[in-house]
């Protein structure tokens, strides 16, 4: 059985057992989080579409850790003028795994 849901402005398509990096949730590790968001349930060869969510169903997620990705470095300059800028970013995400689905 596969969900499609949605978080942190992000579609997902999820199976039960599945690990997945998401935007960063305000839940600490080990922790259940519960989406409520499900856009479509797919199961075999029968097909569930929400309009625009299913009313009823939801994906439970445990929390395996949260944590900052690789640093990107960011740089900018106009060439003949002088000007350069550094910057660099580590977007932050929490790692999670699907552990039930439900309808």
């Amino acid at each position: 059985m596969n969900a499609i849901i949605v978080t942190g402005g992000k579609q997902y398509k999820v199976a039960e057992g599945d690990v997945l990096f998401i935007e960063k949730l305000p839940v600490e590790a080990g922790e259940t989080v519960k989406f409520d968001q499900i856009l479509a349930i797919l199961d075999g060869e029968k097909a569930t579409f929400g309009a625009p969510v299913v009313a009823g169903a939801s994906v439970e997620a445990t929390i395996v850790k949260n944590g900052k990705g690789k640093k990107i470095r960011i740089f900018k300059y106009n060439p003949k003028k002088g000007y350069r800028k550094r910057q660099g970013h580590r977007q932050p995400y929490t790692k999670v795994e699907i552990t039930k689905i439900s309808v």
